[in-house]
């Protein structure tokens, strides 16, 4: 296959990016995404131009780490990962492009690299329990109802890859914030921190610049994961429950 890339160079975060064009010859629809941009960074370093900087870790579809705006959708064609999109989702001839992120929390590190600490600050402030639990416990020792279970699992699969805010037109980290609420407060060990976890979790999602939810749906669909909408829901039901009994 021989493709066009229009792809998004931008030096630092303070410096003017802009598309920049390229042709790449020989790729193979069985290639994934990222093994096709590694074919044109070889070919920049041949010549002697400057790779095309792009995140990634385990391309296996699990850390989270991959994250580009293909043809305008958060991870491509597919609902799966950018790791895990392979190049027999397009056709031979065609012209893609290669953004990164867009989102006023998560600023561009250099080409397609944007920094998502503040993902990670939303974690720090209230993604954890504070039960002390020595080693791991005996897993018939704290009952946990089978709905309950599933509904944590459900939400643990959440990479923190940032699809979500990248797919919303408000640039809203719902989603994400959700699925990490809701993941600890319906299991009796997150009990302890329920009320204080979703408030503070939510203060320091508004307090990293995403925007206001307004249920549009395009977080869902472009989740790799599947992380349902009524998570949201759920986790505004949380936030009202939490501000009620902070008032009492």
């Amino acid at each position: 296959m021989k493709l066009t890339l229009r792809v998004w160079r931008q030096k630092n975060a303070d410096a003017p990016g802009a598309m920049k064009t390229y042709e790449v010859d020989g790729v193979s629809p069985d290639m994934s995404f990222l093994e096709m941009l590694d074919t044109l960074n070889e070919d920049l370093i041949l010549r002697g131009d400057e790779p095309v900087a792009f995140d990634h870790d385990c391309r296996e579809g699990i850390c989270g780490a991959c994250s580009l705006v293909i043809n305008g959708d958060a991870h491509g064609p597919e609902r799966t990962t950018s790791c895990q999109l392979h190049m027999r989702s397009f056709r031979d001839g065609d012209t893609i492009d290669v953004e990164p992120w867009r989102a006023a929390a998560f600023p561009v590190v250099r080409d397609l690299v944007v920094d998502r600490s503040a993902f990670d600050r939303i974690i720090q402030a209230g993604g954890f329990v504070t039960a002390p639990t020595g080693s791991a416990p005996e897993a018939h020792a704290t009952p946990v109802p089978k709905a309950d279970a599933d509904h944590a699992f459900e939400h643990a699969e959440c990479i923190g890859c940032g699809a979500c805010v990248a797919a919303c037109p408000n640039g809203s980290a719902s989603l994400f914030t959700s699925a990490k609420v809701n993941h600890l407060n319906v299991l009796p060990q997150g009990a302890p921190e329920r009320e204080t976890r979703v408030l503070d979790m939510v203060a320091q999602m508004d307090t990293e610049g995403f925007g206001g939810c307004t249920l549009t749906g395009e977080c869902a669909t472009a989740c790799p994961k599947g992380i349902p909408l009524p998570s949201i829901t759920a986790m505004n039901k949380e936030w009202l429950r939490a501000t009620r009994k902070v008032k009492r």
